[in-house]
This record gives structure tokens, C-alpha cells and sequence, in this order.
């Protein structure tokens, strides 16, 4: 999500600041050239596709930062966040889509540049293109499986969001349940929180407040920048060419962008974006066709729906609005996707298949079950029973839903995969759906949309 706040300098450039502010930090922009010797690219559509990636460099993070926002161990150098956004060609509006880090994605064939030796075309999780070839690996891959021509590359690391969201004066986020997450140490009550840099960066990196994961974590980042645009443009930062100048350097002094994307070409942006507002962003996530697909060698990967895919990605082509493509059938909201969830089955009657046919059906409902229904050890069990670790208690309420009459039963340990122990009660599954995380037709909301949740 360092990736988010490279765009709020395009966002604060729209007051028209004279190119003296912005000019004398250009130089401390360093360059990359992600766009070499790449051929057969997609055609150009309308308006400005902008690669934004986030990654976990940490070399100028303090010991302090290290310890308290749980920033230890060594970096991945991979692309902890990686989203298209898409300027409209009357700089009327920006659409965000995320894809996420896990994607399973082809690398096309190339020419290693230190031996010379030709690279084969292989699978690998899209965030490991950024690994295996840097920059340039990272846009032929997304190009390759969007068709999106990308126009210009914006990297960010943790330095530069920490430090962003500081000069901005912390930026306010809602949550509706309490977070929590050991491994970032995010720690937020329900409630409205004014987060600072560093907590920012916990809110926007967990991936263990809930079963939901990454796609979880994806619509805290698209919360979090409708967030960041909001203050970006309500606070007066944009009439104040000194305020202005601090979260430039901000951001500026930990970014890497192309050759291309210089000065000039941030503020001629800015000015034509002076109406810009959280209204006229819209945000979404590529739709997954398979969670948990396996693949040898790199394990769970997630498979995009290619017709869905498509449909999104030409509506960015195309320089449309982002819209929901189909009719949703009429099923139960609930706040984490069945496609998030994985279910272990287990018979608690004396009936034989009933397992079975409970597991079939909660699979039919979008759930990730094993497969494998098992007998459990209480064959006389009269209440479907929901078991779930506490951690994941917003899935288990969701698959509860899916049950209904069924009993939500918390056992410490049990860990992300949750249990169904079906009872003679089980008449069959409710369709659910997640409003904000609906894999198949992804929700779009604008800026001015997101709600506390």
C-alpha cells in the first residue's frame, strides 16, 4: 500500500503549485527504466495506466520502528502491493484495481541481461516477478496478463508511507469489529482511529485479522487510500505550497519511477486534475475464478477469473467507468466471502453420507471445502455445530449464516480451517455473499462510498 501514497502527490499537485516547489525535488527521484527493450506491447487506450507497486524495503526504518511496528527480518524484495490505476483521459476520474500479490501469473520469455541466456516462459505468484526480474519483469507480466499498456511505474517503500502519512497529519479509518493481528501488531478497538505513519502501515500490511487474508488485507489498502484522498483533499494541504512541498518530499525521497515521469509531467497531471475528489475514485479488486489453487512448486496461488478478468480490464482500456458486470442472485450478506473460507466436515449422526452431502452443498455455496468429509467422534449430535479459533470468528459468523439454526462454537487453536460438525438438524445451505469481497462480480465503491465496516 506504500504504493497509495505516490498518488496523493498526483492528487496534490492539482493546486496549481508553480513548478519552482516541485522542480528542485525531481532530483532526488531515482530512476528506473522498467520499459527497456520490451516489444509487442498492448495497444495504447485512452487516458494514463500508472503501475504502482509497494515493497517491503526497510533499510532506512529505525530500530525503534523495527520493534514497535514489527518490521524485523529480512525483506522478501518483492512487491508487497501491486494495483493499476487508471487517469481518466478528461482527468475526471481514477479508477484503482488491486491484484493480488498471490496471483498466479506467467512470466513471458525473455533475455537474462547478465548472461545473455534466454528465460523461458514460467508460472510463478506475481509478486516474485518483481524478485526474478526487477521492474522491467514486473511490467511485462502484468502487461501480459491485464493487456493493459502501462504508461508509467511508481515504487514505494515502507519508509516513504510511514513518513507520508506523518506529514499529512495521520490519516482517520473506521472499523467497524476490532483488529487484531500478533504478526504486524496492529491493535485497533471498533471505532474511528486517527492512525500515524507507522500504525497506518500495520493496518494496511495485516493479513491475519481474519481468514479473509490478502483479499482482506486488499480492501483495508482500497479503504485506506479513499481515506488518504479524502484528507489529501479536504485538510488545506492543497493551498499551502510549503505543506505541499513537506509530502512531496515525503514521498519523493524513497521513490523510484521511470525516466518519463518527471516534473513537467506531475504537474501538467495535477493542474488538469484540480476537480479531482474521493468522489471520482472508484476502487476494486481483479476477480478471483479459484481460491487455494494449487500449483507444484509454489504452492496456494490464486486463479482470476479470465472472462471477469477481461471485462475489467477492458473497461480500463476503454477509458470507462468500473462497473458491477452482472445481477448478483439473491443470497444472505455476510462480511467475509465463502470463497475466503476454508470447512473440514465432519458426520455427527448416525447417518451415512450425510457428511457428504453437506460438504458437496457448502462447496456448491462457494466454501472451500476439503473434499474429504470425515465421521466425527459424537455420532449423536442433534445441532449442526460451527467450530472456529476465535481469530476467526467473522468468518465463522459468515459460515454460520450459510447454516442456519447451526451453533457457533469457539475452540482455541483450531487455526484458519474451521469446522462443520453437521447434526440431524441439517437440512441444507443458504447462499451467502460478501458485499465488499464477492470474487465473481467484484463490488466497485468510489472514494466517497467506503463505510466503516
Amino acid at each position: 500500500m506504500r504504493a497509495a501514497t505516490t498518488l496523493s502527490v498526483v492528487v496534490l499537485a492539482s493546486a496549481g503549485i508553480g513548478h519552482a516547489v516541485v522542480s528542485s525535488l525531481d532530483a532526488g527521484i531515482a530512476r528506473v527504466d522498467p520499459f527497456k527493450d520490451m516489444k509487442n506491447r498492448p495497444q495504447a487506450g485512452h487516458g494514463m495506466n500508472v503501475l504502482l507497486v509497494g515493497t517491503d524495503g526497510r533499510d532506512r526504518i529505525t530500530p525503534q520502528e523495527r520493534r514497535r511496528y514489527h518490521l524485523g527480518g529480512a525483506p522478501c524484495h518483492c512487491t508487497d502491493t501491486i494495483m493499476i490505476v487508471h487517469i481518466s483521459e478528461d482527468r475526471e476520474r481514477a479508477s484503482v484495481v488491486s491484484l493480488p500479490r498471490d496471483s498466479l501469473a506467467m512470466t513471458p520469455a525473455r533475455t537474462d541481461e547478465r548472461t545473455g541466456k534466454q528465460i523461458p516462459g514460467h508460472a510463478i505468484k506475481i509478486n516474485a516477478a518483481y524478485a526474478e526480474g526487477g521492474p522491467n519483469l514486473t511490467v511485462r507480466t502484468v502487461e501480459d496478463m491485464t493487456h493493459v499498456k502501462i504508461d508509467h511505474y511508481l515504487e514505494v517503500d515502507f519508509t516513504s508511507f510511514m513518513r507520508t502519512v506523518d506529514v499529512l497529519g495521520g490519516v482517520q479509518i473506521c472499523t467497524a469489529a476490532p483488529l487484531k493481528d500478533s504478526y504486524t501488531g496492529l491493535d485497533l478497538p471498533a471505532g474511528t482511529h486517527k492512525l500515524t505513519g507507522g500504525q497506518a502501515l500495520q493496518y494496511v500490511r495485516a493479513r491475519h485479522v481474519d481468514g479473509a487474508s490478502d483479499l482482506g488485507r486488499m480492501k483495508r489498502q482500497q479503504r485506506f487510500l479513499a481515506a488518504l484522498v479524502e484528507r489529501a483533499t479536504s485538510s488545506g494541504i492543497l493551498l499551502n505550497p510549503m505543506k505541499f512541498r513537506d509530502v512531496t518530499r515525503a514521498v519523493l525521497g524513497s521513490v523510484r519511477a521511470d525516466k518519463g515521469f518527471g516534473t513537467d509531467e506531475l504537474l501538467d497531471l495535477g493542474r488538469a486534475m484540480r476537480n479531482f475528489s474521493p468522489a471520482s475514485s472508484e476502487f476494486t479488486t481483479v476477480p478471483i475464478g479459484q481460491m487455494g489453487y494449487v500449483v507444484k512448486g509454489l504452492g496456494e496461488t490464486l486463479k482470476w477469473d479470465t472472462a471477469k478478468a477481461d471485462r475489467l480490464f477492458r473497461s480500463l482500456r476503454d477509458d470507462k467507468p468500473l462497473t458491477v458486470h452482472e445481477a448478483r442472485p439473491a443470497t444472505v450478506p455476510v462480511e467475509v466471502a465463502p470463497q475466503q473460507i476454508r470447512v473440514q466436515v465432519e458426520n455427527g449422526t448416525a447417518a451415512e453420507g450425510l457428511g457428504k452431502r453437506a460438504d458437496a452443498a457448502l462447496a456448491g455455496a462457494g466454501f472451500r471445502t476439503t473434499g474429504t468429509p470425515a465421521n466425527a467422534d459424537d455420532r449423536t449430535v442433534k445441532r449442526t455445530v460451527v467450530a472456529y479459533d476465535p481469530g476467526w470468528d467473522r468468518s465463522a459468523k459468515s459460515l454460520a449464516a450459510a447454516l442456519p439454526g447451526s451453533e457457533l462454537r469457539p475452540v482455541k487453536g483450531l487455526g484458519p480451517q474451521l469446522k462443520v460438525i453437521v447434526g440431524t438438524d441439517f437440512k441444507g445451505v443458504q447462499k451467502v455473499h460478501a458485499e465488499n469481497t464477492d470474487l465473481g462480480a467484484p463490488r466497485v465503491v468510489t472514494g466517497d462510498q467506503v463505510a466503516c465496516s
